[in-house]
This record gives structure tokens, C-alpha cells and sequence, in this order.
């Protein structure tokens, strides 16, 4: 969260260094969840000029330079992973201490969710969400409007110091610079607002460096962030942003680090749900962020590729 103020190669396992930063906290599962079932007529494929290019599996993928799917199956991921992250963090759609924020920018809104809860939150606000692909819900708060926009096109079209809110999350990937994402997030935020980015830390990190190099998951990992690097799209973005926010201009910028299981392997109870709803995602994950980007950036055949996917979700 930080303030505007106008003035084949293997990868290690990481260990966990927490010294550099702000706050760290042990995820906790923080509300009840379950695994969102929309009504039939709440999402939709994409319509049919919406830019999408189909991979050799039949996933459909937004647009040559997004090298992720915007399919029904990837439209359940997404719901799942809000529902997770909403546990994460307690409940929280924010951390930002809003008051009465009248307008909201949320970039990458996916389906929509985080988009619709903060509209009912705050009810005098208008809440503009953006997205690559029409796959948002149609019966929605009356401030709430989504917009088919790319972000990263150098104007937004709207005018400069405008919002009391930008919101990003889970954006890995999804940008060539991230960094430029955020300094037009500053030209865009009122003097005073704010901007809060969310992102997941892609490369797994271990406390006490039992996680093996040749971990199959730690490979496939190292494999996506070698294509997505060569894409110019690098899937590690989470840990570099409290420095891009500050070298943007932004002020108080502050930084919260969760811990979060990749799979059900804590003893704790509620890490155990968190650590079921994550693996959840990942295995999910292992189709979505392989496809397109092993098949376009590393040249791998189709077949390669799901016999890694099944290699990996068997072990994982």
C-alpha cells in the first residue's frame, strides 16, 4: 500500500529472508470459503471480437502478448484464488486506510469479484475495473463498470490526479514493465490517494532449506519464469514492487509479507486449509501458466507438456 504525494538453466531453492522487510505474518485462515459456484448467466466466454487466440489444447488465451488463458476453467481458478487470498488476508479486500473514497481503479479485475465487493462496500463510489477479456459478470452494483482496456497503452484516457484508489493484484506475468504500470498509477492518483499492489512471490521460498533444487515444482517454476523472462513478462514481480512504488514517487510506502503454504503440509489447522486452497490453485496453475508460454516462448511440444503438468500435479 503506498501513499501518492505530488512532489534450462536451474533454479535454487530460495531460503526465506524477512530482514529487509516491513512486517511478516503468518497466513491464517481468516473467513469461511468455499469454491464459487457462479449462477449460468454470471460469466461468459469471451464474445466474439474479443481478441483471443486458441493454444493447441483448445484454451483460449486473451491475446498474443498474454500468454495466460481467459477460459471457463481459468475463470473458476481465478474465483478460487480471490476466495483464497480473501482468507489470506483475513477477510480484507485492502489494506489502504480508505474513508470515503469516490473513485476506484481496479487493473486486471479478472472476474470481477474484488471489483463488485468494494462496490458494495463503498456505495458513493464508482468503481472502474479493467480487463483484456469480457469475462466479468452482467448484473452488478450500479457504480461498478468494467472496461475491455490494456493497461499498459501509454494513456489511460482519463485525466491525470483522478482516483483515491488503485488496485492491482496477482498481475505476474501480465505486464512487459510493471514498473511503468505503476508510476501511470501515480499520474492517475489524486494527491493524497492511494495505490495497493497484491502479488503472489511465484518462486517458492522454504524457512529451512528442505526444499530439494531438483523439486519437480521448483523446476516448473524455474521453466515459467525462464519463457516469461525471454517474454519480457517475469513472473517475479512481487518482491521488487515496494521499490518501484518508491522510486515512482509514491510516500509511506508499506509492505506486508504472508506466509502461505504451497499444499496441506502444515500441522496448524487453519495453515492447513490455507495450504489445501493453495495447492488447489497451483495444480490448477500447472495448464494455465504452461501452454502458451512453454509452446510459444521454449519451443516444447504438446505432448512435453502435459507429461511434465502430470508429473508435477502427481508429486505436488
Amino acid at each position: 500500500m503506498s501513499k501518492c504525494q505530488k512532489s534450462e538453466e536451474r533454479i535454487r531453492a530460495p531460503i526465506v529472508d524477512h530482514t529487509q522487510h516491513d512486517e511478516v505474518i503468518e497466513a491464517q485462515l481468516g473467513c469461511k470459503s468455499s469454491a464459487a459456484i457462479p449462477d449460468a448467466d454470471s460469466r461468459s466466454e469471451p464474445e466474439v471480437n474479443s481478441p483471443v487466440t486458441p493454444e493447441s489444447n483448445d484454451r483460449l488465451v486473451a491475446t498474443a502478448s498474454y500468454h495466460f488463458p481467459n477460459d471457463v476453467n481459468e475463470q473458476d481458478r481465478l474465483e478460487s484464488q480471490f476466495d483464497m487470498l480473501k482468507c489470506v488476508f483475513s477477510g480484507r479486500n485492502y489494506f489502504a486506510p480508505l474513508s470515503d473514497p469516490r473513485y476506484i481503479l481496479d487493473i486486471g479485475t479478472g472476474t470481477g469479484q474484488w471489483a463488485i465487493q468494494m462496490g458494495d462496500a463503498f456505495p458513493k463510489a464508482e468503481v472502474q475495473a479493467t480487463d483484456l477479456s469480457p469475462i466479468q459478470p452482467v448484473s452488478v452494483p450500479e457504480n461498478v463498470h468494467f472496461y475491455i482496456d490494456d493497461a499498459s497503452d501509454d494513456d489511460w484516457i482519463l485525466p491525470p490526479n483522478h482516483f483515491d484508489y488503485i488496485h492491482t493484484r496477482v498481475l505476474l506475468g501480465c505486464f512487459r514493465d510493471f514498473n511503468t504500470i505503476i508510476k501511470r498509477g501515480l499520474y492517475y492518483t489524486k494527491p493524497g490517494g492511494y495505490m495497493e499492489s497484491q502479488e503472489i512471490m511465484f518462486t517458492p521460498y522454504c524457512d529451512d532449506e528442505s526444499m530439494s533444487d531438483r523439486w519437480p515444482f521448483l523446476e516448473w517454476a524455474g521453466y515459467v519464469e525462464k519463457a516469461a523472462t525471454k517474454a519480457g513478462r517475469s513472473m517475479n514481480v512481487a518482491n521488487r514492487l515496494k521499490g518501484w512504488y518508491e522510486a515512482a514517487g509514491f510516500v509511506d510506502v508499506q509492505e506486508k509479507i504472508y506466509k502461505l503454504p504451497i499444499n496441506p503440509w502444515p500441522e496448524d489447522r487453519n495453515l492447513q486449509k490455507l495450504g489445501q486452497m493453495s495447492e488447489e490453485n497451483w495444480l490448477a496453475c500447472l495448464s494455465s501458466f504452461s501452454m502458451a508460454l512453454f509452446s510459444r516462448i521454449l519451443d516444447w511440444k504438446q505432448e512435453q507438456i502435459e507429461v511434465n503438468s502430470f508429473l508435477i500435479r502427481d508429486l505436488l
